[in-house]
């Protein structure tokens, strides 16, 4: 989830790191049942708080003229081949349909975002949802439902 929404693999993982650090240091002490949704509730204010904060970053880099500068280090592992990976045709067709469904998931507003991510890829059920998200379970049924229309009609030629 802090992947789709950043956009960066390194800083999900230290927002992840972070909303975990959180939980622990403030709801150690609470059922393990109850560590998931809350995990989740975290999760998701460190998400609103990067977006703020990258905001005030970029206005100051606009104003200081640095605005589109990034780190242009690329990890040499990272190009190296898989030996182990699927013919180059179907490995295209499973990306392709990787990125559209990021793409359509990414364009979800949102609550239906986060009722879609919690539901179907964290497992949560509607209760656990829903304590995650601070709704109703007929919120998180109502977003869920139209995430999952609006996923269907945008995926239907991309994803079995």
């Amino acid at each position: 989830m802090a992947q789709m929404a950043t956009g960066n693999a390194d800083e999900a993982l230290d927002i992840v790191q972070d909303a975990m650090l959180k939980l622990v240091q403030r709801y150690g002490c609470k059922d393990a049942e109850e560590w998931g949704p809350l995990f989740h509730r975290i999760l998701q204010s460190r998400i609103t708080d990067w977006y703020r904060r990258r905001q005030v970053r970029n206005r100051f880099r606009v104003w200081l003229g640095h605005a589109g500068e990034e780190d242009a280090g690329v990890d040499a592992i990272q190009t190296l081949p898989d030996p182990g990976a699927a013919q180059p045709e179907q490995a295209l067709r499973d990306e392709r349909a990787m990125n559209e469904l990021q793409d359509a998931v990414a364009g979800l507003p949102l609550r239906q975002r986060q009722a879609f991510l919690l539901r179907a890829w964290e497992g949560l059920d509607v209760q656990a949802t829903a304590q995650a998200m601070g709704c109703s379970g007929g919120s998180v049924k109502t977003h869920y439902s139209r995430a999952l229309k609006a996923l269907r009609e945008r995926l239907g030629e991309h994803w079995p």
